[in-house]
């Protein structure tokens, strides 16, 4: 046997390792996908994934597009839907231990890499939830992937990779334009500034910014409304103390917290271990971007897409490591590290329970009016889940498309002809009667199952008003409100 193609049958073998664990995390995600119901967030995609655009008040446009395709080809289904962020975490699997053969590890480093990767908190609701967070992972995992391609082969055509992978990850969630202001600075202090006179690095950059033309087009269209939301939403997080928990769990939930040596020992290889300082435009990137979140108090999880590029070079130090030990020292070793991948921590569920109960009570609400203000009834929802569970499990009752001020929701009015009695979904008491006539208690928001969350703790109120106090013309431009 030849060496090329002693060479090509180990890529062959590490590939099919690395697909054989990735089929295993989308095998776990799909069997666990069927499992309770929408999560709010998911019920908010879905609903725009209804009414395309080249964008949204919270988010770019991809994700709901992809929503969109999961519709056409699967329905309004739980599994069928959740597939596609379960596919894509499979591609992230794939990719980082990639990420570690091309850096220089062997078979191990490239199977723990890729295990640590799939087993990160924030990347099992990646994988398990149909949300922005779901391919803004997976778009931030092929640009850093692209780039060790480029550094690891030399071949500057990677650059239109690695634009292509910003501008969709653009196109999913603005936050990718930290890690391209990361990896801007990682080329300017790393022997990557090199790449600077290369006309494929700026066809790249070029690619990166028609990708993502339609969509700030359609923001300059809407007055940049996006800066005007994440104002208000920075402000209710900041106040709400969601910023707090940042650098704690950048160790307990971005990366399974028994993985930690690895993204540590990823960093020391990229700066400091001579066969990783090729790579060190990856250190850079990912302190520059941990910088600009926690600078701008962001939230933990905008920067989890970042770690599996240091797992996956923590994964080769490690590996090495172990090579340089006894071989009673190194089977211990690899006994421990596999061993600390099996622990992991469970996601939240709360917020995917109850759905369907709340629509079939507002139906309940909504028969029992007599025919003639049925007729001319509307449905005001308070946030977008309400409002997505109205519209995706409305229609089964003949309920009316719900209304509401929040998000994108506001742009689609309040109907026409506008609505004489509203049932309020989401509302308390003071607001109803501040603005809506005849306001009356209709019903109490409960599931099944009795678990507490959002909707049954903090508005849990159904009301049924009359018209507003002012005619919805003047009334609805001041009810749009960001969530």
């Amino acid at each position: 046997m030849t060496p090329l193609t002693t060479k090509r049958s180990a890529l062959i073998g590490d590939l099919m390792l690395l697909i054989a664990i990735a089929l295993i995390d989308v095998l776990v995600h799909v069997l666990f996908s069927g499992q309770y119901g929408f999560h709010r967030d998911e019920l908010d995609i879905v609903m725009n994934a209804r009414q395309l655009d080249w964008g949204y008040v919270a988010y770019p446009p991809l994700t709901p597009l992809l929503a969109r395709i999961g519709l056409e080809l699967f329905g309004p289904s739980l599994v069928g839907l959740r597939l596609l962020p379960a596919l894509g975490q499979g591609i992230v699997v794939v990719l980082t231990g990639l990420m570690a053969r091309d850096m220089g590890g062997g078979r191990l480093a490239q199977a723990l890499a890729a295990v640590a990767a799939a087993i990160a908190p924030v990347a099992l609701t990646a994988g398990l939830l149909i949300q922005y967070l779901s391919f803004d992972y997976v778009w931030w995992v092929v640009a850093a992937f692209c780039v060790v391609r480029l550094l690891k082969t030399e071949d500057p055509r990677w650059w239109l990779g690695v634009g292509a992978a910003i501008g969709l990850g653009m196109l999913t969630k603005y936050t990718m334009a930290f890690f391209a202001v990361g990896l801007a600075v990682g080329v300017l202090l790393s022997s990557t500034r090199r790449c600077l006179r290369s006309p494929w690095l700026w066809a790249g950059a070029g690619l990166a910014v028609l990708i993502v033309l339609p969509n700030l087009l359609w923001q300059v269209r809407h007055d940049l409304i996006y800066l005007r939301f994440v104002s208000a939403i920075h402000a209710r997080d900041i106040a709400w103390g969601r910023a707090a928990d940042f650098w704690p769990n950048q160790f307990y939930v971005n990366v399974n917290p028994f993985a930690l040596p690895f993204w540590i020992a990823g960093l020391y290889f990229v700066f400091f271990a001579a066969p990783g300082k090729r790579f060190r435009v990856l250190g850079w990137t990912y302190l520059v971007a941990l910088a600009l979140f926690a600078a701008t108090q962001g939230r933990f999880y905008y920067i989890a897409p970042a770690y599996p590029m240091l797992v996956a070079a923590g994964a080769v130090w490690l590996e090495d490591w172990l090579s340089r030990r006894s071989p009673r020292r190194a089977r211990v070793g690899r006994g421990v590290l596999i061993a600390m991948l099996t622990n992991n921590i469970s996601g939240e569920l709360r917020e995917m329970i109850g759905w369907p109960d709340l629509v079939e009570q507002v139906a309940a609400i909504y028969q029992g009016l007599p025919p003639e203000q049925r007729a001319r009834a509307g449905i005001l929802a308070g946030n977008y889940g309400e409002a997505g569970a109205l519209d995706l499990y409305g229609p089964a009752y003949g309920l009316p498309r719900p209304i509401s001020g929040g998000n994108s929701l506001w742009a689609r009015g309040y109907g026409n002809p506008p609505p004489e009695t509203v049932i309020l979904v989401g509302f308390d008491r003071a607001y109803a009667e501040r603005l809506f006539q005849s306001c009356r208690p209709a019903g109490q928001v409960k599931n099944r199952y009795g678990v507490r969350n959002e909707e049954t703790e903090r508005h849990n109120f159904l009301y049924v008003c009359g018209a507003p106090w002012r005619p919805w013309p003047e009334l609805w431009p001041d009810m749009q409100w960001f969530q």
